[in-house]
């Protein structure tokens, strides 16, 4: 093959001004720097108030880890080349990021289905819900979801990993995105192609198949509640649940299933950003914000704090 073998790639980002770099530097590290922020408490008071020790919130705080590194794997090495004004990375990097950023987002997927089930049980089975959602089987539900999501990945990945690349090393992203890197790979990708395919189905399809007949059940069994105050009381305890199923699936299904045309490259950039940035940042926010209850557990954690630095002083 006359080709040279690529050693590295180069993400075109977003624009090529130094200012309008500079601006999405600061945009961007400061959407990071809260969605850590914020996801880490949803961890901390998950672990520290017991009135939160629940199958729900054992589910949010690994939601909210996986936010975290859903959100690390794509977000640093933007913001570096942003900072530097570069665009390289290195293969092995690449597809590192890649590997991590489709677990992570597969995992989630699963979570999600999971915690459907979980407030499907919770509203259609109140009296059993203890039973059937005890401790164990929720550490087991959570165990699948993590195993389920990266091993699924890293069949692809690791052929991916084995596959040369040459001519071309321009991808045209602000990150390893697997179908702009599956275009420059210099060998047969339709193995690869149909893995992916495969794997869609079983992480995206499945598992919001699951969501959607949980709901449906809900929604069923909600609407026999007789009193409105009943009825209503059901429907928020899945409403924040329903908020971040909807942004998460339906970025998902905008960058992957997106209109052919000369607008389709800004068009996913832009869907990656709901993905990617934005998306994470909300759902602390969407799930805390409007629970009184983690709000007065936070309240709780605050006073305590403060108490403790009196104390100290």
């Amino acid at each position: 093959m006359n080709s040279t073998m690529v050693r590295e790639f180069i993400l075109l980002g977003f624009t090529d001004k130094r200012k309008l770099e500079v601006f999405l530097l600061l945009v961007l590290f400061g959407t990071y720097i809260l969605t850590i922020t914020g996801n880490m408490v949803v961890i901390v008071i998950t672990l520290v108030d017991h009135h939160l020790h629940t199958p729900m919130y054992f589910f949010l705080r690994h939601f909210a880890v996986l936010e975290i590194g859903f959100t690390t794997s794509v977000i640093p090495k933007a913001l570096a080349n942003l900072a530097m004004g570069q665009k390289s990375i290195s293969i092995s990097g690449c597809l590192a990021q890649g590997f991590l950023y489709f677990a992570f987002g597969t995992t989630e997927f699963f979570l999600l289905a999971v915690m459907s089930v979980d407030r499907y049980v919770a509203i259609c089975n109140p009296l059993r819900y203890s039973t059937l959602m005890h401790s164990q089987v929720c550490s087991l539900l959570v165990l699948c979801s993590w195993l389920g999501g990266f091993l699924l990945i890293l069949g692809p990945s690791v052929l991916l990993f084995q596959m040369p690349f040459c001519g071309s090393n321009t991808i045209n992203h602000f990150f390893c995105d697997n179908e702009p890197v599956i275009r420059l790979a210099c060998f047969d990708t339709r193995l690869l192609e149909l893995m992916g395919f495969l794997i869609a189905i079983i992480s995206v399809l499945g598992t919001l198949t699951v969501t959607v007949v949980s709901y449906v059940n809900i929604v069923s069994s909600v609407l026999r509640i007789p009193s409105s105050t009943g009825r209503q009381k059901a429907f928020s305890t899945c409403a924040s649940h329903l908020t971040v199923v909807s942004i998460t699936y339906g970025s998902c299904i905008f960058m992957y299933i997106r209109p052919q045309g000369h607008n389709e490259v800004t068009f996913s950039k832009l869907v990656a950003i709901l993905n990617v940035v934005v998306s994470p940042f909300l759902n602390p926010f969407i799930y805390c914000l409007r629970n009184k209850q983690v709000q007065d557990a936070l309240k709780s954690l605050c006073r305590d704090g403060a108490g403790f630095c009196k104390r100290s002083i």
